[in-house]
């Protein structure tokens, strides 16, 4: 600590984001990326930014970006607003509406950043306990708030909101901000966006990291109505008007207009995701129900830390929580390619047996 840190500096404590090892012949299944590389679309457009428009300031509004979004989604561009990467839409979100007297909303269980950002901002929060089977219960969110977010999945349970439940909470929570944060929706789950229109309260965030192969970019958007949209431009213009470069636009629209590609990748992730947890049941774990490109397991007989910590010495890395306690027993395991899933269920067979 240094007597130069301001008092905001001194009172946080940072996200730690998963770890870039440089192991030699490294099965990385740590950080949920995309097994698969980027749409070849993707690879020429940034080929074709390389060029003396890079002198030039990116647009500060992204308004192609925004129009390929809304295409996608079926939704206004003006419903859009993108960031340099989720973690920044949801940092703006947090600020622009969510920072009020009454406290926000999360589970015990979730997104990790959470927390990090009410002690950046100043905001009070209340964490709602899952239920025993690590569920959302949306009933127990019908209280007095200040703003209410959760991703859909969760994570690191991997769990589905179902998107009946989520309008339920929608129509009982009328006077605050909802955010759902849909970073692994594509592999499984109904998104929210359709919901954007009836509900003003709504805001619902996206990234290009997962389902489009791009955490490389750090493209991240958010959809609502442009009363929210206004909110998240206000504060991203009072602190970065250019959040994101020529080639992150140029990336993201590349994607965003090769729906053949998005779909085929996440396909074949969702099936191996589906092999991964029979193979992993087969070995005696303990699985929950998973809608994202990553399982969230733990076997009866053995210690979390432990396993992920043998799985390391064989050059397989896994994702390990000590806390909260009730998770520590789990693994965070990325779905990787079929190769890397089954090296995985190899070196599992070999430590249980």
């Amino acid at each position: 600590m240094s007597r130069y840190w301001s008092k905001v500096v001194h009172g946080l404590t940072p996200y730690v984001p998963g770890e870039q090892p440089k192991l030699p012949d490294l099965v990385k299944l740590n950080t949920n990326e995309n097994p698969y590389g980027p749409s070849p679309r993707v690879i020429e457009a940034l080929r074709a930014e390389a060029a003396d428009s890079l002198r030039l300031y990116p647009d500060p509004a992204s308004e192609r970006l925004r129009e390929a979004i809304a295409a996608f989604h079926g939704v206004e561009a003006s419903q859009v607003f993108v960031g340099n990467g989720s973690d920044e839409v949801l940092a703006h979100a947090f600020l622009a509406l969510l920072k009020h007297d009454a406290p926000i909303l999360f589970p015990d269980i979730t997104y990790s950043f959470y927390p990090v950002y009410c002690g950046l901002y100043g905001i009070e929060y209340q964490e709602i306990p899952l239920t025993e089977s690590f569920e959302i219960r949306v009933d127990d969110y019908f209280v007095a708030n200040g703003g209410i977010i959760f991703p859909n999945p969760n994570a690191p349970t991997a769990r589905l909101l179902a998107l009946g439940e989520i309008e339920r909470l929608l129509a009982k929570n009328t006077e605050s901000v909802v955010v759902v944060d849909e970073a692994y929706i594509d592999f499984g789950g109904e998104s929210a966006v359709g919901l954007v229109n009836k509900y003003p309260q709504l805001l619902v965030v996206h990234t290009l990291s997962k389902s489009h192969s791009l955490a490389g970019l750090r493209v991240g958007y958010a959809i609502g109505q442009a009363d929210l949209i206004q909110a998240l431009v206000r504060v991203k213009d009072s602190f970065n008007s250019y959040p994101l470069d020529r080639f992150a636009q140029a990336g993201a629209i590349a994607s965003m207009q090769d729906r053949e590609y998005f779909d085929q990748t996440r396909h074949k992730v969702m099936a191996t995701r589906e092999k991964l947890v029979a193979d992993l049941d087969a070995l005696g774990f303990e699985v929950l129900p998973s809608a994202a490109n990553f399982v969230f397991a733990r076997h009866p007989q053995h210690d979390g830390a432990e396993l992920a910590q043998a799985l390391r010495e064989r050059s397989i890395i896994v994702r390990h929580f000590r806390k909260p306690a009730r998770i520590a027993p789990f693994l965070r395991i990325t779905v990787g390619t079929d190769e890397q899933c089954q090296a995985l269920v190899t070196a599992l067979r070999e430590l249980l047996a």
